[in-house]
């Protein structure tokens, strides 16, 4: 077991990055609007998207290669649909995590209330941390990122649901058209946006890089388990703290940031009491910033590795280019473009959903191709539930396109 536990890494680098935005925003808003209605939906999600979120550490492993060298092989198209893809989502994406960071950083300190200074203070700090200390500082700092929030949102959904006197209802609701988006955002990140399975293949071969024996397929599989299920419960648990908290008290959240990270805060200091501020506040906050700097590390990682792959003769390492893109974009659009972070979040988190679809597809097709050894193929139950998988985020795909 501490062997196990010293190989774990890349799975909670996954857990950090899905718990903060799908997790502390739409869980909760989830539960605060629509009760215990949209249980169906987080089970789902979670269910349909695990196949391909595994593939990624189970084809690394395998092959000692990441996702975009698997897709490459399959076709320089979709690694160039992959880049295309990226290059539309990951400003959008690192804009909506950093500003939820940010409403969380003006609410605690107090120093400002101004989420631009914030966000671009968060930035740069996190893309200074990343230039210096790189994978191996991220290993270590999200590890006690996951176990604090665990402890901590376990207890106050405990709680809360002991306070709770409102009767328990478990009717699920299919929204209508009004809400329809609300339920495609919630979707969108829940637990995660689908291209994090290329993030993981890569924080995979990170790790074996840090490692004096390769980790076993098994010990892989474990490490993804852990952060996989880990980001289900608590899924459910921000969204029971919704429900116990908020739901029928004619309360809504609001889409400023400051507002709403002190409504989020007062979820737990209401059921935990308020001697308990400052660690709950610091637990959603190291929380969120954790999301912020995995993003920041992973898609300039992704993005040297795609330039890499289609451009063989550029001999040079270019993720401290992308990262400083990424940084410069991402502080472009909070200087520059007047948005409310419930817009940002919405954004980002339908395209994540709209684009599914298409990294499920390619998932599923690596792990069957002649690039997987035949002995860590997917047995036949998990490529059944990857039929299903790709019905189910294709059809939502496919029904929000028709209602827009």
């Amino acid at each position: 077991m501490r062997n196990k536990l010293s190989k774990l890494g890349p799975g909670l680098l996954f857990a950090g990055a899905a718990i903060g935005v799908s997790h502390l925003v739409q869980s909760t808003r989830a539960g605060a609007d629509f009760g215990w209605g949209f249980i169906w939906a987080l089970i789902l999600v979670n269910l349909f998207k695990y196949p391909f979120f595994q593939y990624g550490p189970r084809f690394t492993v395998a092959t000692n290669t990441s996702l975009l060298d698997g897709y490459y092989k399959l076709g320089k198209g979709y690694l160039r649909a992959y880049f295309v893809l990226n290059i539309a989502t990951m400003f959008t994406i690192q804009t909506a995590v950093t500003i939820v960071t940010a409403g969380l950083a003006s609410q605690i300190f107090g120093v400002s209330d101004n989420l631009v200074y914030w966000s671009v203070a968060i930035t740069l700090i996190c893309t200074v941390i990343l230039w210096i200390g790189k994978y191996a500082t991220l290993d270590r700092i999200v590890k006690w990122v996951i176990l604090t929030l665990t402890i901590t949102t376990i207890i106050a959904v405990g709680l809360a649901s002991i306070k709770n006197t409102t009767p328990l209802s478990l009717v699920q609701i299919f929204p209508a058209e009004t809400n329809l988006l609300f339920l495609i955002a919630f979707m969108g990140w829940m637990p995660a946006p689908m291209d994090i399975s290329i993030w993981h293949s890569l924080w995979t071969i990170e790790k074996n890089k840090e490692l004096s024996s390769k980790v076993t397929m098994k010990e892989s599989l474990f490490d993804f388990n852990v952060g996989y299920w880990v980001t289900l419960i608590l899924g459910a648990c921000f969204m029971g703290l919704g429900v116990f908290v908020m739901f029928g008290t004619g309360t809504e959240f609001s889409s400023q940031g400051g507002v709403f990270a002190s409504q989020l805060i007062n979820l737990y200091t209401s059921t935990l009491g308020t001697g308990v501020y400052f660690l709950i506040a610091i637990a959603a906050l190291t929380t969120m910033f954790s999301t912020t700097i995995t993003t920041l590390d992973a898609s300039p990682r992704a993005m040297n590795k795609t330039i890499e792959l289609l451009y063989p003769k550029r001999k040079r390492n270019d993720y401290k280019l992308w990262l400083l893109i990424l940084a410069c974009g991402t502080i472009s659009i909070f200087v520059f473009l007047l948005s409310e972070m419930g817009l940002l979040i919405r954004i980002a988190t339908v395209l994540s959903f709209i684009t599914a679809p298409f990294y499920a597809f390619l998932n599923f097709k690596l792990v069957r191709s002649d690039q997987m050894p035949k002995k860590d193929k997917p047995g036949k139950g998990l490529q059944i539930l990857s039929v299903f998988g790709l019905l189910f985020l294709t059809s939502f795909a496919v029904g929000y396109l028709l209602i827009l």
